[in-house]
């Protein structure tokens, strides 16, 4: 017999799911109604699992659920929840909602299946985050590749099918690696649990009075290059970045927010939750640090590469997508880190990372919407005739490149903060400099690189002389289509600044960018314990023996909230 609170997390799962199948059921004219319904109520509960959850015991899996399993193959229904799953989980149920809201107007044909694939992605997602199987969350992690492969192919722009084949064949490909190195734990420590093979990964274990040795080095080698194939790709790390740019430009607006904001911390999260305690880190600390260097590098290449292409780009939904590249090279970064800061830096990341680029999406798509066209020389001026869009435009912009008081200022510090200092790289021979001074150094770069890029965009559509397709005067003219916009036809009157439902789309995560921003100290103090629990072996040789994590992290959130501006504003 199960409590209530015990419940909370399969409901999490379920209640998606069973809204997606009732919802073929609807009636075309209310599917929508229907389904944005369903993902309040999940929203709901996710507010009811924020409120269950005791922050005074963060060191713990919270809220467990230990369901049916298949005790031949030892695999286990089994749910917990920690402060980092919590918050993703969270972001997944705010962004939904906002989505499907967003899709109103936008989404005519096969209503009904639309709507339905947006509800069963929704309990994918959240089981990825919330699973404590390695099976289960694999099976998660590859069902969302289903729901998002339809959403772009049936309901994207022109180029819809090669996007949607590109996605599915590079995300599924790296699967495969994926699943073999799970398969390879679970059959040799006979458990799937994440938690159990972490410990026997890196201490042995014992079975049935049989002692089963840790990972020996060369098979952590080979598991740690499959769970990377399977998590790289899905982040997308540079160079297998390739298949992100063209998804989200052809992916309705609905799909481009849940793409960048949830579908993409997919991968960082497994990184974090799986790759890096079960293949990069051992009994005595780092086991790869050439591997760890080649990571770091990949990392500040992306950054740099993404932020340059996104500078030349025409296209502004192309250019907020490969912005994503750059910031997730970020994310990474500070995650490889190994340190307090930065792994705290990495998350506030994925958080801060899907409500600014979020949000671009969907103020890009709202233009789309008025204009049929994304093309940056076609459109200048808009303050003008929509200074409410404006000002959210704005607010999102300076979210994004960073500036202190918004929430990307803080992961953003954090990231490279932990980067400067990590020593886990080692040092340059002869006396050289650290690693982590190098690539933090042209990291760093990537910040600058940011603003350019992001206030080019804002200043070219946004201010300057009225300009739209259909003349200064007469908006409305065709740019190059998308499916999903096919029922506007071309519009004769005039364009007019958003209303009060788009308006009620941004102002959610209006809020949660200042609030992050000025005060992330709770969240962040909240991932203390999980995080340590994460980068245990390597905490004395980060952190060192005078210095406990947890002040360590106290002390950067308490810099962040009140001396951000005079420590970091001149690189911005």
């Amino acid at each position: 017999m199960y409590d209530w609170q015990a419940l909370l997390l399969p409901s999490l799962i379920v209640v998606p799911f069973i809204g997606a199948a009732l919802g073929i059921f609807v009636p075309e004219s209310k599917a929508k109604v229907w389904a944005l319904l369903v993902s309040i109520i999940t929203f709901v509960l996710s507010l009811g699992m924020l409120t269950a959850f005791q922050f005074d015991n963060t060191s713990r899996l919270q809220l467990l659920f230990d369901g049916p399993g298949i005790r031949a193959i030892h695999f286990n229904i089994s749910m917990g929840v920690d402060a980092i799953s919590l918050w993703l989980t969270l972001l997944t149920t705010l962004l939904t909602p906002l989505a499907i809201a967003a899709s109103f107007e936008s989404i005519k044909d096969r209503s009904k299946q639309y709507y339905a694939w947006m509800n069963m992605l929704l309990g994918a997602m959240i089981g990825v985050f919330l699973a404590r199987d390695l099976l289960l969350f694999y099976a998660f992690f590859e069902l969302t590749l289903i729901p998002m492969f339809f959403i772009i192919g049936i309901w994207g722009g022109p180029d819809r099918r090669k996007a949607a084949g590109r996605f599915f064949m590079f995300t599924f490909s790296g699967s495969v690696f994926l699943l073999a190195a799970a398969i390879y734990l679970g059959v040799k420590y006979q458990t799937f649990d994440i938690r159990e093979l972490v410990q026997a990964a890196r201490y042995g274990q014992s079975i049935s009075q049989v002692r089963m040795a840790a990972l020996t080095s060369p098979e952590r080698w080979w598991i740690v290059l499959g769970l990377l194939a399977g998590f790289s790709i899905k982040v997308p790390l540079f160079p297998v970045h390739t298949w992100l740019p063209l998804a989200h430009t052809e992916a309705p607006t609905a799909g481009s927010v849940i793409l960048a904001g949830v579908l993409l911390k997919l991968g960082t999260y497994g990184l974090l939750r799986v790759a890096l305690p079960l293949g990069l880190l051992d009994a005595n600390g780092v086991a790869f640090v050439g591997l760890l260097r080649f990571i770091a590098v990949m990392c500040v290449i992306g950054v740099i590469y993404g932020a340059l292409v996104a500078w030349v780009q025409k296209d502004m939904k192309k250019l907020v997508a490969y912005s994503s590249v750059s910031h997730l090279g970020f994310c990474v970064l500070g995650m490889v880190a190994l340190n307090a800061q930065g792994i705290t830096g990495s998350v506030m990341y994925m958080i801060n990372h899907g409500l600014s680029t979020g949000a671009m999406f969907l103020c890009v798509g709202m233009v789309y919407d008025r204009y049929h066209t994304r093309d940056i020389n076609l459109l200048s001026g808009l303050a003008k005739r929509m200074p409410i869009l404006a000002f959210f435009w704005i607010l999102f912009t300076l979210a994004s490149i960073g500036l202190p008081g918004l929430n990307g200022f803080v992961s953003e510090f954090l990231t490279i903060l932990g980067t400067f200092i990590s020593p886990v790289w080692g040092s340059r021979p002869n006396g050289g400099a650290s690693y982590g001074i190098i690539y933090g150094s042209f990291a760093a770069l990537g910040i600058i690189l940011g603003a350019v890029y992001m206030l080019h965009l804002a200043a070219r559509v946004i201010w300057g002389p009225l300009k739209t397709p259909g003349g200064d005067e007469h908006g409305g003219g065709h740019g190059h289509g998308d499916s999903h916009g096919d029922s506007h036809g071309a519009a004769h009157a005039t364009p007019g600044d958003i209303n009060g439902r788009e308006i009620g789309i941004l102002i959610p995560l209006a809020i949660c960018v200042v609030v992050l921003g000025v005060a992330p100290n709770f969240v962040m103090k909240s991932m203390q314990a999980p995080i340590d629990d994460l980068r245990q072996p390597v905490q004395v040789l980060t952190d060192g023996p005078a210095v406990p994590v947890n002040h360590a992290t106290a002390v950067v959130a308490s810099s962040v909230e009140m001396h951000a501006v005079s420590l970091v504003e001149p690189n911005h």
